[in-house]
């Protein structure tokens, strides 16, 4: 499962940034490693950072899986940790939902 992490100009990008948020994606999302194709991550801070505001951090996450359409969720949140693991957490329910539907049929 490769995962890409993409960062508006407002976030900081480091490469120990990146490798933390790596290992929380694949943790959550280890169960479901061999369906993953990809994982496109985007967090953006939308009060351009010159601003606080509560929730004003953004994640999304786009699984691409083979065989069905990608699925994406969003989650909003303080810090972009919490949107992080927000945003993982959605992921992790709505491929359970998605993935036990399609076995069933």
């Amino acid at each position: 499962m490769q995962v890409r992490i993409n960062t508006d100009n407002h976030i900081e990008g480091s490469i120990r940034m990146e490798n933390y948020f790596d290992s929380v994606i694949q943790d959550k999302l280890k169960r479901f490693e061999d369906r993953i194709t990809n994982l496109e991550i985007h967090l953006a801070d939308e009060n351009s950072g010159e601003k606080k505001g509560a929730d004003d951090k953004r994640c999304s996450i786009e699984a691409h899986i083979n065989g069905i359409k990608p699925l994406a969720v969003t989650n909003h949140a303080d810090t972009v940790e919490k949107a992080i693991l927000g945003a993982a957490n959605k992921m992790k329910s709505l491929l359970e939902h998605t993935l036990s539907k399609l076995q069933t049929h």
